[in-house]
């Protein structure tokens, strides 16, 4: 794909966290050739790109032929539990779901989060006549179609932090219960989800990306957003409603947030393993009180956010809790 130059930073020692910014999981290769910029979009495979310096050990455990350069496309279904490495996938089985749920049912769900981030940002697709449109291929997407979505997930235009914003944008009444740790969650707050859009500034100018703002102090049940640090409060009040979960693991432990210069932040979320033993069983205990429906749940481990060494023994943990819970 080819962009204007003028479009990114005057000096070029610039342009690599510009692109990092926008692209986000993918790395762009640029090359000028005159006033244009030729870019091309990989999946990073190299050792300085990713942060865990455990992180062979993880992908040793998970197997299936797993490298760096494929992390982005490793998932697998275990019954009712898709797992996969990068929280992407989380929308392409909340798709297929859709694919295959009563309308009735969609209207009611909440959306269980278990996250240390929101994962809210604005996806690189198009909003065109009513429709969204992949920057990046130009091909449509929908959230009804599993494949549309998958396409998206191949082309970066769907990335770990942006995935439920499409979701939200379909269904803005959805009910968000956000469970995370301090040191990003402290207290309990509610606010509305407010689908909006903003220009892109790349790929398409003139163009718009779905969005999302936030309304603070909100407490009616519709289009709500409650992020608390307090399972109890976060499984509270579902009884009965249908549920899709979604655990990212970095929420139990972030040591590395995706940071090259993890190790001068002041306050990680680095707790060791008896405490994330505490917070897994913590989480199963919640759900288990709370007597939601659960219809689907996803599993990512996060490289370069939840530490490689833990993979293992957390995933048996939580997915003996899970099994027991959904029967």
């Amino acid at each position: 794909m080819r962009v204007q130059r003028n479009l990114l930073p005057e000096n070029t020692e610039g342009w690599h966290g510009f692109l990092r910014d926008y692209f986000c999981d993918k790395d762009a290769i640029a090359t000028l050739e005159g006033d244009y910029v030729q870019l091309s979009l990989e999946w990073p495979s190299g050792i300085e790109r990713h942060v865990d310096p455990e992180l062979q050990s993880g992908l040793d455990w998970w197997g299936r032929g797993v490298s760096r350069a494929t992390m982005w496309s490793a998932a697998y279904r275990d019954g009712p539990i898709l797992t996969s490495l990068y929280d992407t996938w989380t929308l392409h089985s909340w798709s297929e779901w859709l694919a295959r749920t009563p309308v009735q049912r969609v209207k009611d769900v909440v959306l269980l989060h278990v996250d240390d981030h929101r994962d809210l940002g604005a996806p690189r697709l198009l909003v065109r006549d009513g429709t969204l449109v992949d920057a990046i291929t130009g091909e449509l997407f929908n959230l009804y179609h599993p494949e549309s979505v998958r396409s998206a997930i191949n082309s970066g235009a769907i990335g770990m932090g942006s995935f439920m914003t499409p979701f939200i944008h379909e269904f803005p009444a959805t009910q968000v219960r956000h469970l995370c740790q301090p040191p990003k969650s402290h207290r309990t707050t509610a606010s509305r989800l407010l689908p909006i859009t903003v220009a892109d500034t790349l790929l398409d100018l003139g163009s718009e990306r779905p969005a999302i703002d936030y309304l603070p102090n909100y407490v009616a049940s519709q289009g709500s957003y409650l992020v608390t640090p307090d399972a109890s409060i976060w499984a509270k009040g579902i009884e009965g409603r249908p549920a899709l979960v979604h655990i990212d693991m970095d929420y139990f432990n972030n040591r590395y947030d995706g940071d090259s210069l993890w190790r001068e932040r002041k306050e990680p979320l680095d707790p060791d393993l008896s405490s994330i033993f505490a917070k897994i069983d913590e989480l199963l205990d919640a759900l288990a009180l709370s007597r939601v429906e659960i219809d689907d749940v996803t599993i990512a481990y996060s490289p370069g956010f939840f530490p490689a060494e833990y993979w293992q023994i957390a995933d048996q943990r939580l997915r003996t809790g899970l099994h027991k819970i959904l029967g």
